[in-house]
């Protein structure tokens, strides 16, 4: 399960190209697309706080991801997400590290 948005599967499911009811495609209206892509910027800084990084949209076309000491990549899709991560931190960054899930979960809730 992912544990940015719950669903079960591989990482396509929430990069820009692939269509499936209830996500983003690129045939949504400008607005509800700025929107989603807020969402998932968000979702994605939760996990991605733990690993001392953070994303941020970039001019609605791609997304630059940077760690707190100033290394920065630009992406094209959140589907290169996590091995951008890897690259920047230089180890392995697992976004279903149950340890890593449950505290997620603790924040959430806590």
């Amino acid at each position: 399960m992912c544990s940015l948005c719950g669903v079960i599967g591989g990482n396509e499911h929430w990069t820009d190209a692939v269509a499936r009811p209830g996500v983003y495609t690129r045939n949504v209206e400008r607005f509800d697309r700025r929107r989603e892509r807020a969402r998932r910027v968000s979702a994605a800084n939760r996990v991605l706080s733990a690993f001392g990084m953070s994303l941020s949209d970039w001019q609605g076309s791609s997304f630059l991801l940077a760690t707190r000491t100033g290394k920065n990549e630009i992406i094209e899709d959140l589907g290169h997400l996590w091995p951008a991560a890897e690259r920047l931190s230089g180890r392995a960054c697992d976004p279903l590290d149950p340890v890593l899930i449950a505290r997620l979960e603790e924040g959430r809730h806590g």
